[in-house]
């Protein structure tokens, strides 16, 4: 039984590590489309493919990684001791660190 918060925490942590792609993927979309309309970002110059290509990119991978996402913490919540909306925002959270990591560390 999974009684302490640190086993989600790594759990989901680990889940991070290859959730980079989606992530990343889902960032580069925002900066390119929407809020590169906004005004807020400025659009790659060399990304004139269309939001198509992306679509049929992104969706697959960012659906796959949430798939996975649940399959795991799904039976991981039965087996904790913590609160179902402390641990739910844990299992949120957890896995933006690697990519966080990597866009502190980048020049």
């Amino acid at each position: 039984m999974a009684k302490y918060w640190w086993t989600p925490f790594l759990v989901n942590v680990l889940l991070g590590i290859p959730g980079v792609v989606p992530f990343w993927l889902v960032w580069y979309l925002m900066v390119n489309w929407p809020l590169a309309e906004l005004g807020w970002t400025v659009r790659e110059p060399t990304e004139n493919d269309g939001m198509a290509l992306w679509l049929v990119i992104v969706v697959p991978v960012v659906a796959l990684f949430a798939m996975i996402w649940w399959l795991v913490n799904e039976p991981l919540r039965r087996r904790t001791s913590l609160a179902p909306r402390t641990f739910w925002l844990l299992c949120a959270a957890a896995p933006l660190l690697p990519t966080a990591a990597l866009f502190a560390n980048s020049p």
